[in-house]
């Protein structure tokens, strides 16, 4: 008898020795020989309300690579908690053995060889048929969306967003809230929400010019499943106007407002809610704070910040749930309700290997109906990975595939330094994959992607990082917007990341020559994602797609430009 070790292996230098080619039927057999569709999904029903949520689609409907952070440094309170754990320290945590697939779903250890065993994670066609086998458990499960939905893929941004809405209206949620979708426009937003069969929440959307809840969207909504009154209270993204272009939705005003948050509990709990979900796109680490400061909510469902967590944690009487990102999690929690209050729980966060589950033959076609028109230009291959080379982007610093936008707009654009946001949302390339340009815009696809190319000088550079880093290590959670550092090129610094805002960047150098970055010297900076309105310059992904072209195969140098202390 082989043992799964050894297993494990075998299907590993099986994929490296038959290469890209082998990572799909290489990676299926080992998958399928690791784990079941059962297995993944086995759970003992409990109590008599369920909940599934997904969160951070960012518009994948089909399989990807998603690598988990290397770096994640928590700050304040956080400092050394979830989610600011990474590798053997959280697997240490959660007791996940070396090299299993819990070790490639939940880390970036080993990431490149475990892709090439057990395969792509996500789709919606696999997801589609988790929620169907959870329903089939326990009919009137609900199904939570936490937002960042209808962003983030080449047909997204061709369709405006119309493909992914069809594809999740498929799945039949119950409610969702909001981050991305608004960069749409406030008239293309407005169209798709008044078309849902389902909920559109957010108690924190406000009405800009007279500071009263937006119509459109309604601060919560009230069900009864299992016997049980259950009020699910929206939460979007509280920071839209400042990290994403307010002009693009001037009529609304967000925020975290606690205090009308309370209010909306002690609402629904006047009208009779035994139990109180908060569907929040706050980020994880803002989450956990409101849970101590807001009371009577049973369940938060976090996202925002795509942090995936195998245990609720628990904040007083609250838990707070984390179901990651890109559709590589569904997360069931089954509760036991009764006398008005939460008495119990059980909680799976359920991965999406797509080589174990089924698809769903329906959704499929849904999804191939909705790709076909633009299959050409999605599947043309504009260059490859070397044969070391991973693509990823997730970590508070650097990732690779920002690495290569920043080098691409140096090139593409003479530039001295590049600053790339520090976005999370975007899968990863194995080494020796191709590149196509689905994968480029995967990694680019915002609604405002102009490269433009001006003068900064020393001063405000730092000025630049200053204000970034505080968005990220304020140690109060209500003061960080979730998201990672902006991304250099060209330019290294230090970052302590216990210094308070102002004093936080150090040492900055040019890289090109080696001299220190002088505040008074103006120096030629390229970037993308600014939130002024009229920005010129090419769109990003023509940017890199010209990068890629002419590398032909990406090998992409260490990133050693930043060096962190205090972490």
């Amino acid at each position: 008898m082989i043992s799964r070790r050894d297993f494990l292996q075998t299907g590993m230098a099986a994929a490296a020795i038959y290469g890209a080619a082998g990572v799909g039927n290489w990676s299926r057999l080992a998958a399928q020989q690791m784990m079941s569709e059962d297995d993944l999904l086995a759970f003992e029903t409990y109590g008599n309300v369920t909940l599934m949520h997904v969160t951070d689609l960012h518009a994948q409907l089909k399989p990807i690579f998603f690598r988990e952070p290397e770096v994640n440094i928590g700050v304040g309170e956080s400092r050394g908690k979830v989610p600011h754990l990474t590798g053997a320290d959280f697997r240490k945590l959660y007791g996940i053995e070396a090299g299993s697939p819990r070790q490639y779903a939940l880390t970036y250890e080993d990431f490149s060889a475990l892709g090439k065993a057990y395969g792509r994670v996500g789709g919606l066609d696999r997801v589609a048929t988790v929620l169907t086998r959870i329903r089939a458990d326990r009919p009137d499960a609900l199904l939570l969306d936490g937002g960042d939905t209808w962003h983030g893929s080449y047909t997204c941004h061709q369709t405006k967003g119309q493909d992914v809405v069809d594809a999740m209206n498929a799945l039949k949620p119950d409610a969702m809230t909001f981050h991305w979708e608004f960069t749409l426009g406030s008239d293309r937003v407005a169209e798709l929400v008044e078309s849902l069969p389902f909920a559109a929440l957010g108690q924190n959307i406000f009405d800009a010019e007279w500071d009263e809840p937006a119509e459109l969207f309604r601060p919560y909504e009230m069900f009864e499943r299992g016997g049980v009154k259950i009020a699910v209270i929206g939460q979007a993204f509280p920071y839209m106007p400042i990290a994403n272009p307010g002009w693009m939705f001037p009529e609304y005003s967000f925020g975290i407002r606690d205090e009308h948050m309370q209010e909306m509990v002690d609402e629904v709990r006047a009208a009779g809610a035994e139990l109180v979900v908060c569907l929040s796109h706050n980020g994880f680490d803002t989450d956990r704070k409101m849970a101590g400061v807001v009371s009577g909510i049973d369940v938060i469902l976090s996202g925002h910040t795509h942090d995936a967590l195998p245990e609720p944690v628990q904040v007083g009487e609250t838990i707070v749930i984390a179901s990651g990102s890109n559709g590589k999690f569904v997360s069931r929690v089954d509760l036991d309700v009764r006398d008005g209050r939460m008495m119990g729980f059980r909680h799976k966060l359920i991965p999406i290997f797509s080589d174990v589950i089924a698809p769903d033959p329906e959704m499929t076609a849904l999804i191939n109906a909705q790709r076909a028109p633009f299959e050409a230009k999605l599947t043309e291959v504009i260059g490859h990975t070397g044969p070391g080379q991973l693509l990823y982007r997730r970590g508070n610093f650097n990732g690779t595939w920002d690495d290569l936008i920043c080098d691409a707009m140096l090139s593409q654009r003479d530039a001295e330094i590049a600053l790339s946001p520090g976005v999370r949302w975007g899968p990863s390339i194995l080494p020796g994959q191709q590149i196509t340009r689905e994968d480029i815009w995967n990694v680019t696809a915002l609604s405002y992607p102009e490269v433009y190319r001006t003068e900064m000088t020393g001063e405000f550079l730092k000025v630049v990082l200053e204000d970034v880093a505080d968005n990220i290590f304020n140690p109060d959670p209500y003061y960080q917007q979730g998201g990672d550092m902006v991304r250099v090129g060209g330019l290294g610094y230090r970052i302590d990341v216990r210094k308070p805002q102002g004093a936080r960047i150090s040492d900055m150098v040019l890289l090109k020559t080696g001299e220190a970055i002088d505040p008074a010297k103006s120096y030629q900076v390229a970037g993308w994602a600014s939130v002024n309105e009229g920005t010129e310059g090419p769109p990003i992904w023509d940017v890199v797609e010209a990068h890629v072209r002419a590398l032909g195969t990406v090998e992409i140098d260490p990133n050693t430009s930043v060096a962190v202390e205090g972490a």
